[in-house]
């Protein structure tokens, strides 16, 4: 009799977000508030921030990311589109992306975020 191949579990979470219509354009071309928000959806997500870096562009826009023990969190923004491309990747069991992401979404007032969730690493071991 053939085995079953066994699920090897992921060793971590993608969350992809695609925050369109946000409200608050000004926020979007705001280094220090979005270094805020990464701040808050880092404790959001129950990691552990190492360093946080942003480059604000001319003449509007901002990328950025926080590095985090568990891996990252980025974003890019395009202001004048009201629109932030946004990756959460943690890894363990201990770290929430969901809520991370859920507190981006509500910070940046999107009226149409995109989620996109993809469990990383986890694949049918053959026997």
């Amino acid at each position: 009799m053939k085995k079953s191949p066994s699920l090897v579990p992921p060793k971590g979470t993608h969350i992809i977000l695609d925050l369109y219509e946000c409200s608050n354009r000004s926020l979007l071309d705001s280094p220090e508030k979005i270094e805020e928000i990464l701040k808050e959806s880092v404790k959001e997500a129950n990691a552990t921030l190492i360093d946080i870096k942003l480059h604000k562009f001319s003449p509007v826009g901002v990328s950025g990311f926080a590095l985090i023990s568990e891996s990252h969190i980025s974003i890019h923004t395009w202001p004048e589109a009201g629109y932030a491309g946004v990756d959460i990747y943690t890894c363990g069991t201990k770290t929430l992306p969901d809520k991370a992401a859920d507190l981006l979404i509500k910070k940046f007032k999107s009226q149409k975020p995109s989620i996109i969730k993809i469990e990383r690493g986890a694949y049918a071991e053959k026997f």
